[in-house]
């Protein structure tokens, strides 16, 4: 038997690696302290957070079913009892200060049977409801 054959009977046992780093030293590549350190850490990135808070701009929103077309504005022939001329238009109304221009344009009138009328008026681009009518046709007037 000679030096170089001999053998041992047991293993060299080697340390156990543990969780804490290994062989890397003080903060084992982790590089800072805090949450950034610790293992499984999951920050997340600023933009993102600030992108995520934004709203999204889809569609028409909260006025999605809301009518692009100018309303009526509804005016009783009880307002027309003191008007003065013969032929009513929205024009001659907004002249007469009984309805105001709405950014800039005459408004859409519709007129409305509450009150009664006693003058003999026309009407001419106006919208007229039925009930309206018959007032105005028993007072002499006529609708265009």
């Amino acid at each position: 038997m000679q030096i170089n054959n001999l053998q041992r009977r047991t293993k060299n046992k080697r340390s156990v690696q543990v969780g804490r780093g290994g062989t890397r030293g003080k903060t084992s590549g982790k590089g800072t302290k805090g949450q950034n350190s610790r293992a499984g850490r999951k920050k997340r990135p600023e933009m993102r957070d600030i992108i995520k808070r934004l709203p999204k701009l889809r569609g028409r929103g909260i006025n999605s079913h809301k009518s692009i077309q100018d309303k009526a504005v509804a005016l009783n022939l009880s307002s027309l009892e003191h008007f003065s001329g013969t032929v009513v238009t929205p024009t001659t109304l907004v002249d007469a200060g009984i309805l105001a221009k709405s950014s800039g344009k005459f408004p859409l009138v519709k007129i409305l049977s509450g009150g009664e009328i006693s003058k003999k008026l026309t009407f001419r681009a106006c919208e007229v409801s039925a009930s309206a009518k018959e007032k105005i046709v028993a007072a002499g007037g006529s609708v265009e």
